[in-house]
């Protein structure tokens, strides 16, 4: 017992001595985040981000948030991601574990027949030993390798939370930017529909022109080819509408089917659209959180790495009972113990520890670019999505008053037609860019909701 005390006691103070002169703690590269910005002077630096808001706050549509929320509960990827948090949590309980010994029980029965000419074969013909031990072996954290394996083990743990998180912020941003991409497509349906009916009553107008010998039979073809283009145009828009459909259906977990929606003339933005500053992006989006756990992890690697270059320390014990007699086991007399401390230095291994610890750096170096390129791409998309939102609110305001101008060139030149003062070319010109530019309206709208969808993507919104 006494050895016992003495190998702890040298275990410890080597510990106490040694383990902070290898592993290093993680410091966060602040020089690579404060060179990060927004695109943006819309905004004041202070504006606490939109990514703060639950999407339930967000999107008021009450048919959305149940499409998003059945998504969350089936989707395919928001399950895997689950999975993968799991197997994380198990290695993270392993790296934990690295501090406690190992036990095993072992049993054994042995049963030997001696040659006659062997060292014990004149006095045993054959030989039975019976076995019973328990085994305990265990390493002293000296330079620190068990505790960076651990913090290793935790930061991927912590990744994988991550990573479910911007699978589910992705997740909501898809759900929700298609539905408003099928409910502007409802609306450029009506809009079409609208547009053939009118078109049809300019072709029964143009033919009784014709008969008046007002306009030649090339304004009635023109027409009609007009009524053709439209018709056409409304079978590619519902079509689209039932992509997007089976598209949302497979987000959801289910088979192809009609999507409930409502109108796209309700859905109003009523949240305002901050970024707040660069660095949010480290606590809000996932993406950005989960690059930073990769490269705490590659970090607590390295130290264990360059931990294999100094000497390990283990004891060892193995005790139990060990008797040639069934009946005599379980005595004091069969009891034995075996007792080793032992101290590893590597010399010479064929260069695998320099290997390792070499990969181990690079890779640690290729965990800081990915941590800066993530950083660097998200601020670029909350840049790209607030200017695509600014530019589509002026784009709407221009392309409505372009729009109201061409209905008025449209009625007064099917009455210049019908009085004889116009040419048809003109009225089809100003049907054709009416409709355009009715759709272009309607597709604006859309791209407002879908740089507000993006905005509260990027930003890391979704998954509070």
């Amino acid at each position: 017992m006494k050895y016992i005390i003495k190998s702890l006691l040298i275990v410890f103070c080597l510990s106490s001595l040694q383990s902070c002169f290898v592993a290093k703690d993680y410091e966060r590269p602040e020089d690579n985040i404060e060179s990060v910005s927004y695109r943006t002077d819309q905004l004041p630096g202070d504006s606490i981000p939109v990514s703060k808001v639950s999407w339930r706050e967000l999107f008021k549509d009450t048919i959305l948030q149940n499409h998003i929320e059945e998504a969350l509960i089936n989707n395919q990827d928001i399950r895997i991601a689950l999975q993968q948090i799991n197997a994380a949590n198990s290695f993270f309980k392993q790296g934990k574990a690295g501090y406690f010994p190992t036990v095993d029980v072992n049993g054994t029965y042995t049963h030997q027949e001696l040659s006659p000419n062997s060292q014990f074969g004149s006095f045993f013909s054959s030989l039975d030993q019976y076995e019973l031990n328990a085994s305990l072996s265990w390493e002293a954290d000296i330079w620190g390798k068990i505790r960076s394996n651990k913090r290793a083990a935790q930061a991927s743990f912590m990744q994988s939370q991550a990573v479910h998180k911007a699978v589910k912020t992705d997740l909501i941003s898809r759900i929700a930017s298609g539905y408003y991409q099928i409910l502007a497509l409802d609306e450029q349906v009506q809009i079409t529909e609208a547009t053939l009916k009118s078109r049809r009553k300019s072709l029964e107008t143009t033919k009784a022109l014709k008969e008046a010998g007002n306009v030649t039979s090339v304004a009635v073809s023109q027409t009609e080819a007009q009524v053709y283009n439209a018709e056409a145009l409304l079978i590619d828009l519902k079509n689209d509408i039932k992509l997007l459909e089976n598209t949302l259906s497979i987000l959801k977990g289910e088979s192809p089917n009609q999507l409930a929606r409502s109108n796209f003339s309700k859905q109003e933005i009523n949240q305002e659209l901050t970024t707040g500053i660069a660095s949010d992006l480290l606590e809000n989006r996932p993406d950005v959180i989960a690059a930073e756990y990769s490269l705490i992890n590659a970090f607590e690697l390295t130290n264990a790495a360059k931990s294999r270059f100094y000497p390990s320390i283990t004891i060892s014990a193995t005790g139990g009972f060990q008797s040639l007699d069934p009946s005599d086991f379980i005595s004091a007399n069969s009891l034995f113990l075996t007792l080793i401390g032992g101290l590893t230095q590597p010399i010479f291994n064929r260069r695998q520890i320099r290997t390792e610890y070499e990969v181990a750096l690079s890779e640690k170096e290729q965990a800081l670019l990915n941590f800066e390129k993530t950083l660097l791409v998200a601020s670029r998309e909350v840049s790209d999505a607030m200017l695509n939102y600014e530019n589509a609110q002026q784009r709407i305001e221009v392309k409505t008053k372009e729009y109201e101008a061409y209905q008025q060139a449209l009625g007064d030149s099917k009455e210049l037609l019908n009085n004889g003062l116009a040419n048809y070319l003109e009225v089809l010109s100003a049907q054709e860019n009416a409709l355009a530019t009715q759709l272009e309206v309607s597709q604006t709208k859309f791209d407002k909701f879908s740089a507000m969808v993006e905005l509260y993507r990027s930003l890391g919104g979704g998954w509070q």
